[in-house]
């Protein structure tokens, strides 16, 4: 498929789309998931009864502070359980999602055009590569021009032989400080962009150096700021002003972890109260065109089943929250379908 044909669309796991069908939109969700990449043996063995436990009510407290050594919480494999979760969001108003299940994650093309067919939400798959522990052994010896062709293949033609094609590249993850693997996946992820039209979905390394450089790589391999999102900025600490400077470099802002709240992450996690105030300013400074919401459900303690939040949080409780912080209507439709719509087309 020549970019031409791509041009003013949107691209779906079950082919292309108008812009105007994409409706509200998660633009940061995961709907089947493998994150055994982040496994670690604990040293301790009253701590490796969690290699083999499973996520239940009474396991909750302890689950975050205990992720790492933790496969059930880990894995999202049950395609029947992810259409059931992910319903809830469609029951609420919710029409789209980006699935930024990317290599390194066991994206499965297939199952997510099962999912949209069962669901009747329109499903856009990302591409390129997740963190580097999650890399391929031949990572070291991949060149960026084939790490480039690769993605283009994706968008163009399909993943492998599925014939389901990627509708933008990420989430390319990314650590702080960073190596020359990621660098040259950076870059590549930028020229497949320019190639196709695609935008590009950042993962950034959790310290507020990363996004400047990442930005800086990207525009330096001929990306336009404005189409890269930069996500999980509720994950790096940041203050108003280096916000400012984000927005002013024309990036969408990604706040994607909303329903997240736990005191025993191993990383400072911001609240969804935190969340609902810098997007607040980020819309007094005049950049409430370039916000993106979601809740990055990657773990089965997001679930609804397993107590958690689930897809719908933000349709069932943050939304009216924004009403009653005096968000406008016209900023709520822009953060749910107007924004989403403008990064996610094929320019």
């Amino acid at each position: 498929m020549p970019k031409s044909e791509l041009t003013g669309r949107i691209q779906t796991v079950l082919g292309t789309i108008d812009p105007s069908e994409l409706g509200i939109t998660h633009t940061h969700e995961h709907l089947l998931i493998d994150m055994m990449c982040y496994f670690e043996m604990p040293e301790e063995a009253s701590k490796r009864e969690w290699i083999d436990a499973k996520v239940t009510m009474d396991r909750l407290g302890g689950a975050m502070s205990n992720f790492s050594h933790f496969p059930h919480a880990m894995q999202l494999f049950d395609t029947d359980e992810a259409i059931r979760e992910v319903l809830k969001y469609k029951h609420v108003g919710g029409n789209s999602l980006m699935d930024t299940t990317n290599v390194g994650l066991a994206r499965d093309p297939l199952a997510l055009a099962r999912i949209s067919r069962a669901t009747g939400l329109n499903v856009i798959m990302g591409s390129s590569y997740y963190v580097p522990v999650s890399y391929p052994e031949d990572m070291d010896t991949k060149s960026e021009q084939s790490i480039t062709d690769e993605i283009i293949r994706d968008i163009t033609v399909g993943v492998g032989d599925t014939g389901v094609r990627s509708g933008f590249i990420g989430e390319i993850g990314n650590f702080w400080p960073t190596n020359p693997n990621t660098i040259k996946v950076l870059q590549a992820s930028a020229h497949a962009a320019l190639e196709t039209g695609a935008v590009v979905l950042i993962h950034p390394g959790f310290d507020p150096d990363s996004p400047p450089a990442i930005i800086e790589t990207l525009t330096g391999a001929g990306l336009d700021p404005s189409r890269i999102i930069m996500g999980h900025l509720d994950l790096v600490p940041h203050d108003f002003a280096w916000l400012k400077d984000l927005a002013q470099s024309g990036c969408y802002m990604e706040w994607d972890i909303f329903g997240w709240e736990d005191t025993m992450a191993p990383m400072p996690l911001s609240s969804d109260v935190e969340s609902m105030g810098n997007i607040e300013y980020a819309i007094s400074e005049g950049f409430g065109d370039k916000i993106l919401v979601a809740h990055d459900v990657c773990t089965k303690m997001q679930y609804t089943k397993y107590g958690g939040k689930g897809y719908a949080h933000i349709l069932e409780n943050i939304v009216p929250r924004m009403r009653k912080r005096g968000f406008t209507e016209e900023s709520i439709q822009s953060i749910l379908v107007g924004n989403p719509k403008n990064a996610v087309t094929f320019v």
